[in-house]
């Protein structure tokens, strides 16, 4: 393969790449429509002027057969009158217009199967422009749904949900490790409590049997918590061992 030859072919791809990509289907469409309507009217054009034609050749036969006719008429009447060179002169001349005749009958005949053809084209051809004009109001249509389609699809291609999805996802578990940060600062602050309140209860008859020690041994009275209304306190028995604690000492 030549270098010329590569290089047309390339330039040839190129030149079909950029117009593929130029077209555009609905001015397309329109186009096709229009170039057949124009065709329509050449085609229109040709079929009268082949209908024309073969009127004149109509014409031009019938005149040259009744032309054979007459000449063949006057030949009868030279004879009858007993004028054979006039009769023969005749006869030449009905010859003449009777090959005249035959000539334009066998073009007569051919234009006929002209006309028709062209009469069969041209219905045709105008019942192609008619499919065509509905068949094109309903791919426009079409391609205006395809191409909303398309910009919805382009769309939604171009959003990136994987990544707003993964943000999602990341706050919600940002808000569940908050809520469980509260709930234990919750339970931690509640235990807290609990200890101090059982600190202070572990500590409460440690600190009455001290102050009850000191009572003994310095004479004072013991600071009682109050009881019950209707209950008694044994006072009594408290002063007498008091009592009896310091005669002991005054004996020493």
């Amino acid at each position: 393969m030549g270098l010329f030859d590569r290089i047309s072919r390339l330039v040839r791809a190129n030149l079909n790449d950029v117009v593929s990509k130029a077209e555009d289907p609905e001015k397309i469409l329109e186009q096709s429509i229009m170039d057949m309507q124009e065709d329509l009217v050449q085609l229109r054009q040709a079929v009268a002027q082949a209908i024309a034609t073969q009127k004149r050749s109509e014409q031009q036969y019938n005149q040259a057969q009744s032309q054979a006719n007459q000449w063949q008429q006057r030949a009868q009447l030279a004879l009858q009158k007993g004028d054979e060179n006039l009769a023969r002169e005749a006869l030449v001349r009905k010859k003449s217009h009777a090959e005249t005749a035959a000539t334009i009958k066998a073009q007569l005949d051919s234009q006929s199967g002209q006309v028709d053809t062209l009469k069969r084209n041209l219905i045709q051809l105008e019942s192609k422009i008619s499919e065509a004009k509905t068949k094109k109001n309903m791919l426009k249509a079409r391609l205006q749904s395809a191409k909303a389609q398309e910009r919805l699809q382009n769309t939604i291609g171009s959003l990136d949900t994987n990544s707003s999805m993964a943000a999602f996802d990341r706050m919600e578990e940002k808000v569940l490790q908050i809520e469980a940060r509260s709930q234990a600062a919750g339970e931690l602050a509640g235990a807290d409590l609990e200890s101090q309140f059982a600190k202070l209860e572990a500590g409460s008859d440690v600190d009455d049997e001290l102050m009850a020690l000191k009572a003994q041994i310095t004479g004072s009275p013991v600071a009682q918590p109050q009881l019950e209304a209707g209950k008694s306190q044994p006072n009594d028995v408290v002063d007498a061992e008091l009592e009896e604690l310091r005669r002991e000492l005054k004996d020493l």
